[in-house]
């Protein structure tokens, strides 16, 4: 086998010659003439005059070989279903699907917007979309109208797919008031909407507009949808970043170099094979359940696991019980999760039997050591950090077990992945850090297969954006804090907007989240940046106890807040000392379990959070505000 560091040198030295081999990965209707165009930089042009489908690669090659294998589980501990398809009966289902979306006037091209809970419909959706050649937007499923407005303005899509409500953590969410008031709010009006009805709300249709995707799916029983086959560089799908405010970002996906980039790292990172389980505990809302619930799974031959639900519903043994029941093999989800499992029993992560696990992976926010620890010697399995982006599509750095086992490092998500041109470059000066110096992370063009080809419909803010914050050198910024050891890994410390300057010094606020996650007494922690008229600005922590006991009192927050300081001194100096550390129950987070910083900051900072309909815990920010009053 060769080493992760050759195969990372070669793929940079040799990207022509490295990329045609994995090419080989899918089938292409018609070869690739060129494999990288990079006459338009900071564009990249991968696969050039190939055409192929990803929808074929997902489905209907495997049908040969694995029709009557397990293609799809689906659970909702919300609603205590379980459906399972074979790839056989996947097949049939997108077909069908395909067949609706024509039918209602969608062609190649067009755009088919789908605000979805967590079913299989909305998974059928994204496959029929890129079967016929058309361009999927998925929004995240209870978004805000305003926000889901902006989305259906920039898109334009001809059809939306949608459905009476979703639910979570047994709260039905109705989804159809949200969707009509933005269509009502947008410029832009779909010609059709198409309706899952759960039956979990009152659904009130607009006569003309809105189809019902049941009668339309006895309709179209036995038709026949052949795949449209797309040169490689055409679009697959527009996914709008999170937290976007303004306009918003639609990342823009190529077809060719996205289905071989999942192929590749399904197996290098994620260490799957044709037969495999994998879980991911994510939504399709996300980037994560864009390429490992719905498409590199399917592309590998593998099953895929699509949960709705909590990881603590109806107990914090739940993962574990899905683990055990349907054979998971690789398990990702995200750092936050496991921090809440924290909280629960530790018993329960023994009382399933998880043989059939090989790998735990955690991703979307940088995973701090004692949680690494913690869940690593409770389930007594690797536990493997990755670190990427909405724009990457798939792993920027990790562990690449598929091709080398290399030692973690806690606190490290590894080491750059084939393809990535990592540096860590001075903000000022552009040039490479020596290791041990904090820089920005940064990727030399081009970037690999996969990756953003563009801002959907704003070439210019794609350049302005992401390629002119690197002074002297033509590299895509992350916008995140980083730095090497001289053992090549990297360390994320935080977003460049989360770097804060305290008279004078530069501090990441994940820096400071992992010394206070260092104490024994503490089950979660945020730390945001807050103005401050003397220094600038002065970190604030907001920490959830281990053992509420601890903050029954105000004498007893005084005590574990004077503990956690000495903590910090200790660990980083007095000058990383946070102003306050406060005590809360809960911390807002996305369902997929990202923290919103940004909204906490607001609200340290008196100013409006802004559009708060993917919180978890509406009460979040008031115990955050109730917590500063005291």
């Amino acid at each position: 086998m060769t080493s992760s560091h050759a195969m990372h040198a070669r793929s940079l030295a040799d990207p022509q010659g490295f990329w045609a081999e994995q090419a080989a990965r899918i089938d292409w209707e018609t070869p690739f003439e060129r494999v990288l165009d990079d006459s338009h930089a900071p564009f990249a042009r991968w696969f050039v005059g190939g055409r192929t489908n990803i929808c074929h690669n997902a489905i209907d090659r495997h049908l040969p070989t694995r029709a009557q294998s397990r293609a799809l589980v689906y659970v909702s501990t919300e609603t205590g279903e379980e459906r399972i398809y074979t790839y056989a009966q996947l097949h049939d289902e997108v077909v069908r699907m395909a067949a609706i979306l024509q039918s209602l006037g969608v062609e190649k091209g067009d755009r088919v917007l789908i605000y979805m809970p967590m079913i299989p419909e909305a998974l059928f959706a994204m496959l029929a979309c890129t079967r016929i050649g058309a361009i999927h937007s998925v929004v995240f499923g209870g978004f805000a109208s305003v926000s889901l407005a902006a989305r259906i303005d920039d898109a334009r899509p001809r059809v939306i797919v949608s459905a009476d409500a979703g639910s979570r953590a047994g709260k039905v969410v109705p989804y159809k008031p949200l969707l009509d008031e933005a269509i009502r709010l947008a410029s832009h009006q779909p010609e059709k909407v198409l309706l899952v009805d759960r039956q979990l709300s009152d659904m009130p249709r607009d006569a003309g507009r809105d189809e019902d995707y049941a009668a339309w799916r006895e309709r179209v029983a036995g038709a026949e949808v052949p795949c449209v086959w797309l040169e490689s560089n055409e679009p697959s799908y527009v996914l709008y970043t999170s937290g976007t405010t303004g306009k918003p970002k639609g990342v823009q996906r190529d077809t060719g170099g996205y289905a071989v980039a999942l192929a590749t790292s399904i197996e290098y990172i994620f260490c799957g094979k044709p037969g495999d389980t994998m879980f991911t505990a994510s939504d399709i809302g996300w980037v994560v359940g864009h390429s490992y619930i719905v498409y590199a799974p399917l592309l590998a031959g593998m099953s895929t696991v699509m949960y709705e639900g909590t990881p603590v519903r109806p107990d914090g043994g739940i993962l574990w019980k899905l683990v055990e029941q349907y054979g998971v093999n690789m398990l990702f989800t995200a750092p936050t999760a496991i921090r809440v499992l924290k909280k629960q029993d530790p018993a329960l992560l023994r009382r399933h039997d998880l043989s059939s696990l090989r790998l735990l992976f955690l991703a979307g926010e940088p995973l701090d050591e004692p949680t690494a620890r913690w869940i690593q010697d409770g389930i007594g399995k690797p536990v493997v950090d990755n670190y990427w982006q909405t724009e990457s599509g798939w792993p920027i750095i990790a562990i690449q077990r598929g091709v080398e086992a290399l030692p973690a490092k806690l606190g490290s998500p590894g080491v750059p992945a084939y393809g990535y041109d990592l540096r860590i470059v001075d903000e000022v000066t552009g040039e490479e850090c020596p290791p041990g110096q904090k820089g920005v992370v940064a990727i030399d063009y081009p970037l690999p297969p996969g990756c953003m080809s563009t801002l959907w419909g704003d070439d210019d803010r794609f350049v302005r954006t992401y390629w002119t914050a690197v002074p002297n050198r033509r590299s895509y910024s992350t916008f995140d804090w980083g730095v090497r050891d001289e053992d090549g890994y990297v360390f994320i410390l935080g977003r460049t907007d989360d770097v804060i300057n305290v008279a004078g010094h530069r501090l990441g606020t994940r820096e400071i989240e992992e010394s206070l996650s260092s104490h024994n007494g503490v089950a979660e922690v945020a730390v945001v940046g807050v103005q401050d008229a003397l220094k600038g600005q002065v970190a604030m922590g907001f920490c959830i106890a281990r053992d509420a006991a601890r903050t029954a009192t105000p004498a007893d927050r005084v005590a574990l807040e004077g503990e956690l300081m000495k903590t910090v001194d200790q660990q980083l100096g007095a000058v990383a000392r946070p102003a306050r550390v406060y005590f809360v129950n809960v911390l807002p987070k996305t369902r997929s379990g990202k923290l919103l910083r940004r909204a906490i900051q607001a609200v340290a900072e008196g100013r409006d959070p802004g559009d708060l309909t993917t919180i978890e815990d509406p009460t979040a920010l008031e115990q955050i505000k109730a917590a500063m009053a005291e």
